[in-house]
């Protein structure tokens, strides 16, 4: 699987950061919480991951017919907004 970063996903990850290994493991080995079908140009979904103690949601779209992950954004949950799990919002 190869992954596509945007300049603006850059920059979310710079200004909140987060590395690039973090993004594509918590895409890889994180939990899918919410699903957007009708996103366009391809479905996306909301994946809850850690780093560390640290929670990650990232979104993004994967299209398998150039085995892309396209990652739309990532941002540390706030806790005030997220179930203690950080799973669904409040």
């Amino acid at each position: 699987m190869k992954f596509s970063f945007s300049g603006h996903v850059f920059r979310r990850m710079a200004e909140r950061g987060f590395s690039p290994d973090t993004i594509k493991s918590v895409i890889k080995n994180g939990t899918v919480i919410k699903e957007y079908p009708d996103d366009t140009p391809y479905p996306s979904r909301l994946i809850l991951g850690f780093e560390g103690n640290r929670p990650v949601h990232v979104v993004s779209a994967y299209y398998p017919v150039d085995d892309t992950e396209y990652v739309i954004t990532v941002y540390e949950p706030d806790s005030l907004l997220w179930s203690d799990n950080f799973t669904e919002r409040r």
